[in-house]
């Protein structure tokens, strides 16, 4: 049976959604309208689905909703909530890119939404089926070190990737949530689906230390476009140079304002680029846990002690960053960026370390992401190690970084409650 699938936000995330319902996804289901604020985006996407395809803007959203039999929701993350909670209650399916939405409130009505609707809600987390990140699930789930005592998790964005959060509407934390919940959902997620347990209590502290007017770097240009720096400074985008993004922003502010190539040292910035947690789990196990969003070069390490070993896990995607102007490369074309590298080892106790070797596939995330599509698509099959996520992981994730944000303004731990789906006001000791 095909699906009648509808689009709520027209940005660039929504791209790889509607390249698979019209490539290799094409015979589970047909796209049967779209939403957005701007006629320009849609318009845009019309092109490539259809320009009879029909258009809405949101508050015409019930009216798209009469088309679908499910809805993917990719709008702004402060907007998810609304949509999700909408589109459930209207008996629609739900895809939703992460996070889930930005704080508690959200959490609670897409609970709620989800418990009294038998439709089916989907959090499309990648991550767990990147190759590597799966292999480190199948070593932990065969209890090849043992009970898990602590992780210790270090993130690094660089100045491609990192800087982008800090052009676009990402960098108001009213939007986004700041980077915990925008960018580390991704990772909270990881840890609490590898460990397969609840996080329990929230400590961190977080600073904006390099974007914003965080030092002192004289006048700049309010955005990229018409910068005099254009070309020569590696901070300011050519967002003219890229005609996906001119067709989906440059062409589309006149409508709605939104400048995408702000400047990254402008004011206005209210996210941290710097950022520190701990979290206790229902499992006694502990998690040290860093993101850094000014790196000079792009990957990750996470390690995993246990009773019996350790596994460690080194991912380089992006040995260093090039001195030119440029958004964050998909995920297919850093796989083959200079020095790009990954390795995983295990250490058992009283024997030689083992290299682990990580099968690769095709497409982005290394071949991750066809994965997902196809649980999102043509529905989850009998996977040992639970990929597919639903609203209660995606909970999980956004409340590690709501936590984590409410601790750095605090200076006190933050209790989760009910299994990690619900943050609680009373603090830790």
């Amino acid at each position: 049976m095909s699906t009648r699938y509808a689009f709520v936000g027209l940005g660039h995330r929504a791209r790889m959604y509607i390249d698979a319902l019209l490539g290799d996804w094409q015979d589970t289901g047909t796209i049967v309208g779209l939403c957005d604020v701007n006629q320009t985006r849609m318009d845009y996407y019309a092109e490539r689905i259809g320009d009879d395809v029909p258009r809405f803007r949101p508050d015409e959203f019930g009216k798209l909703l009469e088309l679908a039999d499910a809805v993917v929701v990719t709008t702004v993350d402060a907007t998810h909530a609304r949509y999700v909670v909408v589109a459930l209650d209207a008996g629609l399916d739900v895809i939703v890119e992460k996070p889930l939405t930005v704080d508690a409130e959200g959490c609670e009505a897409i609970a709620a939404a989800a418990e009294r609707n038998p439709g089916k809600l989907v959090v499309t987390f990648n991550y767990r089926y990147s190759p590597r990140n799966s292999a480190v699930k199948r070593l932990l789930s065969a209890g090849e070190i043992g009970e898990v005592t602590s992780v210790h998790f270090e993130w690094t964005l660089d100045t491609i990737h990192g800087a982008d959060y800090f052009r676009r509407w990402h960098r108001e934390r009213v939007n986004s949530g700041g980077l915990l919940v925008h960018k580390s959902t991704h990772h909270f997620d990881l840890v609490n689906w590898w460990l397969a347990a609840a996080p329990e209590l929230v400590f961190a502290q977080t600073d904006l230390r390099f974007y914003g007017q965080a030092l002192p770097r004289g006048p700049r240009p309010a955005r990229g476009q018409g910068a005099p720096g254009l070309g020569t400074d590696p901070f300011i985008l050519d967002i003219s140079a890229d005609e996906h993004l001119k067709r989906l922003y440059l062409d589309a502010e006149h409508e709605d304002g939104y400048i995408r190539d702000q400047d990254v040292f402008g004011p206005g910035v209210t996210i941290d680029d710097n950022m520190s947690v701990l979290v206790r789990y229902a499992n006694r196990a502990m998690l040290t846990y860093s993101l850094t969003a000014h790196a000079p070069y792009e990957g990750y390490r996470v390690v995993f002690n246990g009773t019996e070993g350790r596994i460690e896990l080194e991912v380089c995607e992006r040995s260093w960053t090039p001195p030119h102007a440029a958004i964050d490369p998909s995920a297919a074309t850093k796989q083959h960026a200079a020095g790009a590298w990954e390795r995983l080892t295990l250490h058992r106790h009283w024997q030689e370390s083992e290299e682990i070797p990580i099968e690769q596939g095709a497409g982005g995330h290394g071949g991750g992401d066809r994965l997902l599509l196809d649980d999102v698509f043509r529905g989850p099959g009998d996977d040992p190690l639970g990929r597919p996520a639903g609203y209660r992981d995606g909970i999980r994730s956004v409340l590690v970084g709501a936590a984590a944000t409410q601790s750095a303004v605090t200076g006190r731990a933050v209790r989760l409650t009910d299994d990690g789906t619900r943050l609680t006001d009373a603090s830790g000791p």
